[in-house]
């Protein structure tokens, strides 16, 4: 059964502290889920502010971060680009593979890699992830898969979560925080 609090699990926290590589999947993580297209056909996404930041904490503290998703979306290059993000992977439609290659690239193990996903294209990296990471808004079928499934919703915070998770468990809070509090950043 996958965990909501995964600082709370000893196990878990001792995977956690491997990773050196995020990857999520965008529509239905970084996003809730929803399409939004004008009447031109031009599509839009919605992006979640704190998710951005978390992301950018996360390179900071040296985990790499990549995006992995099904769908071709200029939005997305767009976003990964004002993030620093330079693992983006788009129209994939078979991610583990991609993910293997990443790995392959980085010169990283599975054991390294935590990935977030929402829906079947998913499954096969979450099953094979260090830690494989769902949210509540995914299917039962998909969270059944996961380490961890967050407490926040796609879009609305969960990859802040996991980002603010995976910063705690590797011991790099308190200097973020302090960062923050002392205005040394």
């Amino acid at each position: 059964m996958p965990h909501n609090l995964p600082l709370q699990d000893p196990r878990l926290v001792d995977r956690l502290r491997r990773i050196r590589l995020l990857a999520l999947d965008v529509d239905g993580v970084l996003t809730n889920g929803q399409l939004y297209f004008q009447a031109d056909g031009v599509e839009i996404k919605a992006f979640n502010v704190q998710d951005g930041h978390g992301l950018k904490l996360l390179k900071r503290a040296g985990i790499v971060v990549a995006l992995i998703t099904g769908r071709d979306s200029p939005m997305v290059s767009h976003r990964a680009a004002a993030l620093g993000i330079q693992h983006v992977f788009q129209g994939v439609e078979k991610k583990l593979p991609v993910l293997r290659d990443l790995c392959t690239r980085l010169d990283l193990e599975f054991d390294q890699v935590a990935y977030c996903g929402d829906d079947m294209p998913d499954v096969g990296a979450i099953r094979r992830a260090g830690v494989g990471i769902s949210v509540p808004n995914a299917p039962e079928y998909i969270r059944k898969h996961a380490d961890w499934v967050t407490v926040r919703g796609g879009g609305e915070g969960a990859a802040r979560e996991i980002c603010d998770t995976l910063l705690k468990a590797q011991g790099h809070w308190d200097a973020v925080l302090d960062t923050y509090l002392h205005g040394a950043g």
